[in-house]
């Protein structure tokens, strides 16, 4: 699977690459139809402390691309939150495909 990161107003990081790297890989192991993953990281200015750092991660499969967004207090909780949006779209995504 082809990983492709993006960083807008954040300065890159390897850690982080490696966080999503081991998450997305652990989920083309259970869903080996994903090709290609693009993980955005972006910080916006929010009113809240618990928001601003913001990871998207879209997914290229055969069909329509899944996408899934989360915002939290650093990195790590929204790459976590957007991994998981995205298992939980792949195994509707599975089911679909299985049944016909």
């Amino acid at each position: 699977m082809d990983i492709i990161f993006e960083y807008h107003d954040v300065t890159q990081s390897d850690r982080l690459e490696n966080i999503a790297t081991e998450k997305l890989q652990n989920l083309q192991t259970k869903y080996d139809m994903v090709h290609r993953a693009d993980v955005f990281f972006k910080e916006e200015n929010t009113s809240s402390d618990e928001t601003g750092m913001i990871c998207n991660i879209r997914l290229s499969l055969p069909g329509p691309r899944l996408f899934a967004e989360a915002s939290h207090d650093n990195f790590v909780s929204s790459i976590s939150e957007s991994i998981s949006d995205l298992e939980r779209q792949l195994r509707k995504r599975k089911e679909k495909m299985s049944s016909y």
